[in-house]
């Protein structure tokens, strides 16, 4: 569905071009969730913002069920399928959560927007009439901007960092969100995230690192190995604290 061909992406320093992604190679199937993953400052961001075309790659291409979108811009990818859900949602005074769902309908009048709601876990009753503003807290904003993005019917939706700046309990409910809309919907998701709740709903994990593609994993594997590290860290500090002799670890 979308490949990523050798795709680099350099910015000027004070020291001259720095690459941010160097050579990323990726191929995404329908219907699957991915999970990004990696280092903060790894390049996970910037690989989400070269698909939705904030970016544009020094080198290499973008495919998109094989046409070559690499010099689309946001626009123009958002009408072939292409959405992006940002880390910060914007808020809009004075327009309300109806007429930001009516907005991303478009003129398809048999999608019902207390439908939409419902399948992100919100109350149509509560929230149609409500404004987009500094009123709805993070995980609120959050999941109005899923369900604008459901209502577009995309065919690639990326989101990153969904996470951030919200409680625990919104966070849960977004998690089951994500859940909802890959039983419901055939769109493929693409996910920012280094959460365990989030890792544990992907079909892939694509780990990011240094700008380059560290690995393609599972998640069962790659879970596994946060276990182990885990573990290995554990019995260090056990051993340096001489808890337990060090002929008897396991390092």
């Amino acid at each position: 569905m979308l490949k990523l061909k050798d795709i680099t992406l350099s910015v000027e320093g004070e020291q001259g071009n720095f690459n941010i992604l160097k050579n990323i190679n990726l191929s995404l199937q329908k219907n699957k969730i991915y999970v990004i993953t990696g280092p903060n400052g790894g390049g996970k961001s910037s690989v989400a913002k070269i698909i939705m075309g904030i970016y544009q790659p020094t080198a290499g291409e973008v495919l998109f069920e094989g046409q070559n979108i690499t010099g689309l811009d946001i626009t123009e990818r958002a009408k072939l399928g292409i959405g992006y859900a940002f880390q910060n949602p914007p808020r809009f005074k004075g327009i309300k959560v109806r007429e930001l769902l009516e907005l991303a309908t478009g003129k398809n009048k048999e999608i019902n927007l207390c439908d939409l709601l419902m399948d992100v876990g919100l109350c149509a009753q509560d929230y149609l009439d409500r404004e987009v503003n500094t009123s709805l807290s993070g995980g609120e904003l959050k999941r109005i901007e899923i369900a604008t993005i459901i209502a577009r019917n995309l065919k690639l939706a990326v989101f990153d960092e969904p996470e951030a700046g919200i409680d625990l309990w919104s966070f849960q409910k977004l998690a089951e969100t994500f859940e909802n809309i890959h039983a419901k919907y055939q769109t493929t998701i693409v996910i920012i995230s280094h959460q365990e709740r989030i890792l544990k709903l992907a079909d892939e994990v694509i780990i990011i690192a240094n700008g380059e593609v560290a690995e393609i994993t599972s998640k069962e594997s790659f879970l596994a190995d946060i276990v182990k590290r885990d573990m290995d860290c554990l019995c260090s500090k056990v051993c340096d604290k001489g808890v337990i002799p060090s002929a008897q670890c396991n390092r």
